[in-house]
């Protein structure tokens, strides 16, 4: 079947917005030709540095004839309202259809020509484009991100004609803009299309020049003994910036290398769009770089490395400049410069949060097992390199930096208060840095201090490691719980899709942080509340703190751990907002998982609907009678034995419940199924005399297994 090929041509597209593009396009183009009646056997869109491409197949030369029905008004219905349906249709009452006491007007529609229907379609396309930012320019109204300079539109190879705002469809395009032809092209069909561009040094499809990238960049490096970094937002950005991507392996001064190796990748990534290299099973970085270049030089790259190195240089020159002035002032000595720097109007200033970090490290580091004063130190310093000059260039390196700094100036392990340290010499020649094998304690407490900042911000996202130590754990759990309560008190809390704080992901990795850890949150957030944030109401913002942090961890458990949300819901009814050791609510329902995905907990809950239908009903009638069940003499086997297992049961049920051990009250309630089965074939509820004692048993039933979850909200 015939063929439609578009291709949007324009000045460079930022890499950034490439992906989001060519899905945005095949999008508006599937919706369109749906509109019109068509579905494309293949629709392939592609996105590069000048142009958007999209080729879709197996559609028709035009659209089939159509018949369309509209329902009008019901016969007898007033005369104007059927005047104005014949109006609406362009028919007189004679040709309407009777059906079930309704008119009906049918009408029949001509199929267009399927190229009619196309050139519609990419005018609306272009001028309903969702670019993030657009522009206009010449005396037109049209909006693109960059000019758009050229329209191929062709179909069952033939060009689809049309023209708007001084652009007219046609069947050229042009190649690479210094290794092609200086002539455009022309192509009918997406096999020349693809042809053409590959003759004139244009790689379509962006997947393909990711391969051509790393293949080129792997080979330059085994020659040379070395390794790409991997760095696959680099990749993705560079892709977007060079249609023929040649990797270029250059080399830089070593001397650059006793920086930091975070701030040489930053620079190289952030100014110059440079890949790192390293030798392969070595820390640290290589002393070169890889580029990616948009043209094959006739030097086989020579020039250009040398250019670029020249411009790295130059980089890591102001890199270290950086380094060195940032090196002479302490991390303690910058903490009064935060109080020049608001963290948000409502919170005060980055001085009062790093007060407010401290203390809540402290008191968070006994439950983490960590040492609580180096918690407090950490906590204090975490946020003193935002005044650092390295910061303020690579905003990325905060609490990085804060990490390097601290193990350069060798922090003692804890201040002498756990307030602000004092300031001046005094203080430092009293707290020199601690020395080598002779203070060895110390000299671990001070590098406790220094991954803990350097880690604080940690996890910042589902792929994120999590800090390397204890202090670390108890700094950066402090760090996002500030952040929460916080902003929770000054009811700034996420709405919708809508989270400008980040406090969905600060609470994913609380959630991850606890994973393992035992601590009481909803206490220690209600400590911190009210010291900190009594005037906005302590109660309510950590009941709404608490309730969010449920909503996220039953996310995590369903989006990652795969539980059934029915699954998640019941086992945290009977938690409430009380039990927040988080690792206890992931235990339980992964028990309940695992108890209903077998054949005792399947039929356990056929038994416990039963049961409880029946007692539904009772309780309507206000005829549910009051109190336990007993043994009673005469009773059936099956009475008795269900009677006995409850007995045994609960004990065990509330056992494993205080133990935390959820698997054995799974088992616990296990032994229930036989006796529920057996009374329910067996046993007549509703038999005068035994009535009441039996209704006590079916609730006994209930509340039992409803100390483990509320089974009602599960319906599968």
């Amino acid at each position: 079947m015939p063929q439609f090929l578009l291709e949007l041509f324009s000045e460079e597209i930022p890499a950034r917005m490439q992906a989001q593009a060519a899905r945005d396009l095949e999008r508006m183009a599937r919706e369109r030709l749906a509109e019109a009646g068509f579905l494309p056997e293949a629709l392939t869109t592609f996105a590069g540095p000048r142009r958007l491409t999209l080729v879709a197949e197996g559609l028709p030369i035009a659209q089939p004839d159509r018949k369309e029905e509209r329902k009008g008004p019901k016969m007898g219905a007033p005369q104007a309202a059927l005047d104005g349906f014949l109006r609406s249709t362009g028919l007189t009452q004679d040709q309407l259809i009777e059906r079930d006491g309704t008119y009906f007007a049918i009408s029949e529609k001509k199929g267009r020509a399927t190229p009619e229907v196309i050139a519609e379609m990419v005018e609306a396309i272009v001028r309903a484009f969702p670019w993030p930012k657009s522009m206009k320019w010449g005396t037109g109204s049209l909006r693109w991100v960059r000019p758009l300079q050229r329209i191929l539109c062709v179909f069952d190879g033939e060009i689809v004609p049309f023209a708007f705002e001084g652009l007219e469809s046609g069947d050229l395009t042009e190649g690479h803009r210094f290794m092609g032809s200086r002539q455009p092209f022309r192509a009918r069909n997406f096999e020349a299309y693809a042809a053409g561009l590959e003759a004139n040094f244009v790689v379509l499809d962006v997947a393909e020049r990711k391969a051509r990238i790393v293949k080129g960049a792997e080979t330059l490096c085994f020659a040379r003994g070395l390794e790409l970094v991997e760095d696959q937002g680099l990749l993705d950005e560079v892709a977007g910036l060079a249609e023929w991507p040649t990797p270029i392996l250059g080399d830089m001064d070593p001397a650059f290398l006793d920086l930091p190796p975070e701030v040489i990748r930053t620079s190289m990534r952030t100014h110059q769009k440079y890949f790192a290299v390293r030798k392969p099973g070595q820390d640290g970085l290589a002393p070169n770089f890889l580029v990616v270049s948009n043209i094959e030089a006739t030097d086989g790259g020579h020039l250009v490395a040398v250019g670029n190195a020249r411009v790295l240089s130059a980089r890591l020159n102001d890199a270290r400049f950086f380094w060195d002035e940032d090196l002479k002032t302490r991390l303690e000595d910058r903490l009064e410069k935060l109080k020049t720097v608001t963290f948000h109007a409502k919170l005060g200033t980055l001085y009062e949060r790093a007060q407010r970090i401290s203390a809540l490290a402290r008191e968070i580091a006994p439950h983490v097992g960590a040492d609580p004063d180096q918690a407090a130190r950490a906590g204090l310093l975490a946020k003193a390199d935002l005044t650092c000059a390295m910061v303020g260039e690579f905003p990325e390196l905060q609490g990085i930096m804060g990490g390097y700094y601290a193990r350069a100036e060798g922090l003692p392990p804890s201040p002498a208060s756990p307030g602000l340290p004092p300031e001046g010499e005094d203080y430092k020649r009293s707290n020199p840095p601690p020395q080598g094998e002779g203070d060895r304690e110390a000299v671990e407490g001070a590098n406790a201090i220094a991954d803990a900042i350097r880690d604080h911000y940690k996890p910042q996202g589902p792929g994120d490691t999590l800090p390397t130590g204890q202090v670390g754990v108890a700094v950066a759990l402090a760090e996002k719980l500030d952040t929460l309560i916080g902003f929770f008190a000054i009811d700034e809390k996420p709405t919708g899709s809508k989270d400008p704080f980040a406090l969905r992901r600060a609470a994913l990795g609380v959630i991850r942080l606890l994973a393992t850890e035992v601590m009481d949150l909803r206490a220690i957030c209600m400590a911190h509340a009210e010291q900190y944030f009594g005037a906005h109401n302590p109660k309510a913002t950590i009941e709404a703190l608490i309730a969010f942090f449920l909503d996220r961890l039953a996310v995590v458990l369903h989006d990652q751990d795969g539980f059934e949300r029915e699954w998640i819901a019941a086992a945290f009814a009977k938690v409430g907002t009380t039990e927040l050791p988080i690792h206890r609510l992931r235990a339980r329902v992964s028990a309940l998982s695992a108890f209903l995905g077998g054949f005792n907990g399947t039929n356990l809950l056929a038994g416990y609907r039963r049961a409880t239908n029946i007692l539904k009903g009772e309780e309507k009638k206000a005829a549910l009678p009051n109190g336990a069940a007993e043994q009673v003499a005469g009773a059936p086997d099956e009475e008795v034995a269900l009677y006995n297992a409850l007995k045994a049961v609960r004990p065990q049920v509330d056992k494993a419940l205080a133990e935390d051990h959820f698997e054995d009250a799974m088992v616990a309630l296990s032994a229930l199924r036989e006796p529920v089965d057996a009374f329910f074939d067996k046993v007549f509820v509703n038999e005068p005399g035994a009535r009441d004692n039996r209704l006590r048993l079916l609730a006994d039933v209930r509340a039992t297994m409803e100390r483990v979850a509320d089974f009602s909200l599960i319906n599968g």
